[in-house]
C-alpha cells in the first residue's frame, strides 16, 4: 500500500450538477488545461491509465482523510473538459449525512483529488501533469483553484418542481 504522505492533493474546478435527498452527486473533480494556484496543469487523458487499473477503488473521502470515507463513486470518466464523477454520499454514515447537509445548504462547495504524479514536466512556471495515479476524490472546504467550486442545484431543481406543480393548481 502506498503511504498517504507521498500522495499529492489537487483542488480542481468542479461543477456539481445535482444533489438529492439520497446524496447523489455529480460534477468535475479536475479540469484539463487550467493552471491551479500551485502552478500545475492537468493534461487531457492524464487519468486514463489509472482509471483502467483502479477506477472502482478510487475512494470518496471527507477532506482527504483516509479514516473518513463518506460515499462511493459510481462513475469516474474523462471527457473533453476533465475528470467527470458521479457518486453518492452514504447518508446513513454520520459524516456522509453531514456532508449532504452542508452541500444542500451551500456551506461546502469543493472537490479535490488525491494522487501521485507519474509523469510530469516543467514548462516555465507550470508543472504539466501528463500521467496521474488517482487514489481518491474528496469533498473539501477550500479548493486550491479559485474556480474549484460546486454549484448545488438541488435547491434550484426543488424550486422549479414546486413552481411547475403550482402552475397546475
Amino acid at each position: 500500500m502506498i503511504s498517504q504522505s507521498i500522495l499529492e492533493t489537487k483542488f480542481a474546478p468542479v461543477t456539481l450538477t445535482e444533489t438529492t435527498a439520497t446524496g447523489q452527486i455529480e460534477g468535475y473533480a479536475a479540469i484539463f488545461g487550467e493552471p491551479d494556484r500551485g502552478g500545475d496543469i492537468i493534461a487531457p487523458a492524464a487519468f486514463s491509465a489509472s482509471l483502467a487499473q483502479r477506477a472502482a477503488s478510487v475512494k470518496l473521502l471527507w477532506q482527504h482523510d483516509p479514516a473518513q470515507p463518506i460515499g462511493i463513486w459510481d462513475s469516474i470518466t474523462e471527457d473533453a473538459r476533465g475528470l467527470r464523477v458521479k457518486g453518492h454520499l452514504l447518508t446513513n454514515v454520520q459524516r456522509g449525512a453531514e456532508a449532504a447537509a452542508l452541500l444542500d445548504a451551500g456551506a461546502l462547495d469543493g472537490l479535490s483529488i488525491g494522487y501521485r504524479a507519474v509523469k510530469a514536466d516543467r514548462r516555465g512556471p507550470h508543472r504539466h501533469l501528463t500521467e496521474i495515479d488517482l487514489w481518491e476524490i474528496s469533498l473539501v472546504t477550500f479548493p486550491m483553484n479559485a474556480n474549484a467550486r460546486l454549484q448545488n442545484s438541488s435547491n434550484e431543481i426543488a424550486e422549479a418542481l414546486r413552481s411547475a406543480a403550482n402552475a397546475f393548481r
